[in-house]
């Protein structure tokens, strides 16, 4: 009976550590969310500022004002309750549609390859609110697609600005022309 009883002690104890442990790690998860939340827009915003693309800074400063806009419009509007009863305006989910407006910008403007680091970091943003019961799936997309969509609204390609490809037809000629401007 005394073996029993230490073994379900220690049972208990094990369940009761292990418990807490994914509880710290799932706190770990909310907050590196909450950490890309500030750093994702701050990097893409950053980004304008070192390569001296002050048409880049303008754009993106429309398209995050649009995309909080949208983004907190909706969601007093619509005041949907987070899951698991632990809240309000929940749709869509705020903390990806920075994120991924942030990524969407760099992709837009600069390139995809520059944006992925950005991606990935949205992405985490995103499954951190599910994992959070902050957001359901729904939540998570929208957020995505008022973010990326806010960047396409405003962001032009940063190469565009500086080269120009032109082609025009006549009477059986044609002229290829490559314009450079600096």
């Amino acid at each position: 009976m005394l073996y029993t009883q230490k073994t379900v002690f220690l049972s208990l104890i094990f369940l009761l550590l292990w418990i807490s442990n994914i509880q710290a790690q799932n706190r770990t998860i909310e907050k590196t969310g909450d950490i890309f939340l500030i750093t994702v827009p701050a990097a893409a915003f950053s980004t304008t500022l070192i390569l001296k693309d002050g048409k880049g800074s303008w754009q993106f400063t429309k398209a995050f004002l649009t995309n909080a806009a949208v983004t907190y419009g909706l969601k007093l509007a619509l005041n949907k309750p987070r899951p698991y009863h632990n809240g309000d305006n929940a749709f869509p989910s705020g903390h990806t549609s920075v994120t991924f407006q942030g990524a969407s910008f760099i992709h837009r403007r600069y390139g995809f390859k520059y944006s992925i680091p950005l991606y990935l970091a949205a992405g985490y943003t995103a499954f951190s609110r599910i994992n959070a019961q902050k957001h359901d799936g729904w939540d998570i997309l929208a957020g995505a697609v008022v973010g990326i969509g806010s960047t396409y609204l405003f962001t032009l390609p940063y190469q565009q600005e500086y080269m120009e490809l032109t082609m025009s037809s006549g009477n059986g000629e044609y002229l290829l022309g490559f314009i450079y401007k600096m």
